[in-house]
């Protein structure tokens, strides 16, 4: 057993947006690294998909246990109701990884339509708030001060704004506002605050920004080689597994044609 599987195992991981992308990749992850005993709780609002990527893991990673939970973060009262609505056993979470997010459009000022400001920021910023009020007490009642891990997936549109892109900027900068801040509230605990902030990455987002257009969000992948899923969540777990001292509190990740937001190389395309 490696140093950081057996850092990880016996703990209860929570994964909001699980169904897909980035959160399903973390869950499988998670699975690999410490396959002899783990439980994850796997969230989204696709419940089937959950199902199906819960018997996936648990197929190879025998010790590892799976808990489907259908979950929109971006309705309140869900959220408020998600530590109750798990079994007893579940409770006790270590870590929660706060993946649920999504971007709809790239319509500027005064054109960006009112259901997708609410969408994005419902989701995107009060969803993960509300996510991580709802764990938080879980951490606090641990000695010491309470332990636990909270990992936020942000994005370079935290940092850089860009045109077309106000309102998911807007989202993903307040995320990070929000997890600079809980790291200094903090401080006195042994609770690891963590953000992981990807570059340009091949997920179902470009599919959803573009309102299903499949062939419109192919086109921004071409001439690139972008991050996989999987890219992200070995870092997502690399970060969980650290020795409990070791804060990775700030991750920027881009593939190698990106050195900002809006600074990519493309290669012809034939």
């Amino acid at each position: 057993m490696s140093s950081m599987s057996a850092r990880l195992a016996g703990k209860t991981i929570v994964i909001t947006g699980a169904s897909s992308g980035i959160g399903k990749a973390t869950a499988i992850e998670f699975a690999r690294t410490s396959p002899d005993n783990l439980k994850l709780v796997l969230t989204a609002r696709r419940i089937d998909t959950l199902k199906e990527i819960a018997a996936e893991i648990e197929a190879f990673a025998k010790g590892v246990k799976v808990l489907p939970v259908k979950l929109d973060v971006s309705r309140p009262e869900e959220v408020s109701g998600f530590v109750e609505g798990l079994p007893q056993e579940w409770r006790s979470v270590d870590v929660l990884v706060n993946n649920a997010g999504l971007v709809k459009g790239m319509a500027q000022a005064p054109d960006i339509k009112p259901e997708d400001i609410d969408i994005m920021f419902s989701t995107n910023v009060t969803g993960l708030i509300n996510m991580t009020q709802a764990i938080l007490p879980i951490f606090k009642k641990r000695p010491d001060g309470g332990a636990g891990d909270i990992i936020n997936i942000g994005s370079i549109a935290g940092r850089e704004p860009y045109q077309g892109g106000s309102i998911y900027c807007a989202t993903k900068a307040a995320i990070r506002s929000f997890t600079d801040a809980l790291r200094r509230e903090l401080i006195s605990t042994r609770i690891r605050i963590m953000e992981i902030d990807p570059g340009q990455v091949e997920t179902e987002f470009s599919v959803v920004r573009f309102y299903g257009d499949a062939e419109k969000a192919r086109k921004v992948y071409e001439g690139v080689q972008p991050l996989t899923p999987e890219d992200i969540a070995e870092v997502v777990v690399f970060a969980a597994g650290r020795r409990e001292n070791v804060v990775l509190a700030d991750t920027l990740v881009f593939p190698n044609h990106q050195a900002a937001a809006t600074v990519m190389h493309r290669k012809p395309t034939q």
